[in-house]
């Protein structure tokens, strides 16, 4: 054996329709595309939602409601979770880049902290925003909380 004479295996390859390469062929004429219409002509290509002529369902339906350009996205954190990073790290102090290099928050996400959980150590907690029950959780066991713009 050498490389003059490799082949594919038998019946691994097929060759291709040569389409349009006249009628002896017999994939002449219309070259498979049937008679008249659009998808006969050259260059035809239909378009994304088309649905053969009727009103695409993109414009059957109503639109409604709004996007507010004002909402502010938080990244909603448990003080059970800052218990369990303070407990795993012995934290006396939770920011923004101890919850990085945890993988709690990403890079330009703002955090609120939520009461849900218990807390059973004195923390200072910083970040941008503080539920009722969770300043109340945090100020209970002697911490202290600290807002970030």
């Amino acid at each position: 054996m050498n490389l003059s004479n490799l082949k594919p295996a038998k019946g691994s390859t097929k060759t291709r329709k040569r389409i349009g390469r006249g009628t002896g062929s017999g994939l002449g004429g219309t070259s498979t595309r049937g008679h008249k219409g659009a998808k006969s002509r050259s260059g035809y290509s239909k378009k994304v939602g088309f649905e053969g002529g009727q009103m695409p369902i993109q414009r059957r339906l109503p639109k409604f409601g709004f996007k507010n350009i004002n909402r502010v996205e938080y990244k909603a954190i448990n003080i059970e979770v800052l218990q369990q990073l303070a407990d795993a790290k012995q934290l006396s102090k939770i920011g923004i880049e101890e919850l990085k290099e945890a993988g709690f928050v990403s890079n330009n996400q703002r955090i609120k902290i939520l009461g849900n959980g218990s807390l059973n150590v004195k923390l200072d907690v910083e970040a941008h925003a503080f539920s009722k029950s969770a300043e109340a959780a945090i100020g209970a066991v002697g911490g202290t909380i600290a807002k970030i713009k």
